[in-house]
């Protein structure tokens, strides 16, 4: 008589279970497509060991790299207590000791697995290059001190160095064009792309011992000791920078007021840049004790000196001019002064201006106002037409300016990329498919066996 109705409805529970399961099968092989998982973010921490203060910047990036450079962004800046690490020559110790703040700060960021990996660096600069020049053991000494407190933490430290002028410069150069876009940036397109050229701007940096300026010329650099090359996002850059030690803004009001005491007939100093009614005692010893100070106290200069503030611009700019030598660039082309080479200025610059902000600075403004002024103007050789191109800026986009990205953007460059991991995923469409027959595979098959065992024997 044929097959019973048993038989039948099981054949076709199992059928629809088969075909049912070969779908889902098919959708999750085929329509399957690799799918780039988010990578992890690396960490790099620079020490920048200035001259009046040391600050410490924590900066991330994406494992994966752009053209062989981190896409970096800042993630926290911290200021050491008490002043830059140079000051503590007669106590090494306590230049170590005071990184300690900032460097707990520091590690609680960064996750705990990720802090052996994550490098660690310490850069000083014109204060530690002028203490070097001074007595180069009480460097020695707090180089060591330094070194001993961050190669105890759980980071990859990576040294405590002396960073050359010119590399200061070439690395702040870096920073400024990377926080405005102009090396790499983000286009509407989603895709990570290079500017042109010829949008580069030029960086100025008046630090508390020395100055220094970087930028792209018009033309060739005749002096290559002026030269600075180097590669990021896959682009070569060539740049003219220059580091004037003893011309930062410390060290030139020493300069300018040893000069001062040098034209003075006794104790009694008068100051044209101090404003009127100034009046303050100081002793003589700590003027004389600067490298950038190259002459010795008068003999007859006994006890303390006594300053009186005059008010007068016009001399005050005199003096400040008595600490250039104009001169020795006189018949030469391409030449800032003091005799050091420096083709044209050209384009854009930005200047790092810091704000002290506390009243023992007051009496400093006017100095410091005239003295930038005579720098740019007369030194590096601005004019009517180029100074509108000159913009003060402390930070840009949220970041410091300073050479402290700039070295870790260079730094980037030589930690391995990781490449992104694979998924195999579906479109939210093919997935829900894929659930749907899934589940309608496990309803007939579990419908299949529940017949077979629940079915009365017999039945027909």
């Amino acid at each position: 008589m044929g097959l019973t109705w048993k038989p039948r409805v099981l054949t076709a529970l199992l059928g629809a279970a088969v075909a049912s399961g070969l779908t889902t099968l098919i959708l999750i092989l085929v329509e399957a497509t690799d799918v780039l998982l988010p990578t992890d973010t690396k960490f790099g921490i620079v020490f920048d060991a200035g001259s009046s203060h040391t600050s410490l910047f924590v900066y991330r990036w994406p494992a994966d790299k752009e053209n062989d450079t981190g896409v970096v962004s800042q993630a926290l800046v911290c200021q050491a207590k008490g002043p830059g690490i140079s000051s503590y020559a007669s106590n090494p110790a306590q230049a170590g000791e005071s990184l300690q703040g900032c460097l707990e700060e520091a590690l609680a960021l960064i996750p705990e697995a990720q802090q052996r990996k994550t490098p660690l660096f310490l850069g000083a600069t014109a204060g530690m290059r002028l203490l070097s020049q001074k007595n180069s053991s009480q460097a020695r000494d707090i180089f060591e001190a330094v070194t001993q407190v961050l190669s105890k933490s759980p980071l990859d430290f990576w040294g405590a160095e002396l960073l050359a002028g010119q590399d200061e410069g070439a690395l702040g150069w870096i920073t400024i064009n990377y926080v405005l876009g102009m090396l790499v940036k983000y286009s509407f397109s989603g895709e990570w792309i290079q500017p042109l050229e010829g949008t580069l701007v030029g960086a100025l940096d008046m630090g508390g011992a020395s100055t220094q300026i970087t930028f792209v010329p018009g033309g060739p650099i005749l002096d290559k000791s002026t030269q600075t090359t180097f590669r990021l996002y896959g682009s070569e850059h060539s740049v003219y920078t220059h580091s004037y030690l003893c011309f930062g803004r410390d060290q030139m009001l020493s300069r300018l007021l040893a000069q001062l005491v040098q034209s003075s007939s006794g104790p009694l100093v008068r100051h044209p840049c101090y404003h009127s009614g100034y009046w303050a005692t100081l002793s003589p010893a700590a003027l004389y004790e600067s490298p950038c100070v190259h002459t010795a106290a008068p003999p007859e200069l006994a006890g303390n000196l006594t300053v009186e503030g005059t008010g007068n611009p016009g001399a005050c700019i005199s003096a400040l001019r008595g600490l250039f030598n104009f001169s020795s660039c006189q018949g030469r082309g391409h030449c800032a002064f003091n005799g050091v080479y420096q083709p044209p200025v050209r384009g854009q610059f930005y200047v790092e201006a810091s704000s002290p902000g506390q009243d023992r600075w007051l009496r400093d403004y006017c100095t410091s106002g005239l003295y930038i002024l005579t720098l740019l103007l007369e030194g590096y050789g601005f004019s009517e037409e180029t100074w509108p191109g000159i913009e003060f800026r402390k930070q840009a986009g949220g970041t410091e300016m300073g050479w402290t990205l700039g070295y870790m953007l260079n730094l980037t460059s030589m930690i391995p990329a990781e490449v992104p991991a694979q998924w195999r995923a579906q479109s939210y469409g093919i997935w829900a498919a894929g659930v749907v027959f899934a589940v309608l595979t496990l309803a007939v098959t579990l419908g299949a066996v529940a017949g077979q065992l629940l079915w009365p024997q017999g039945a027909g």
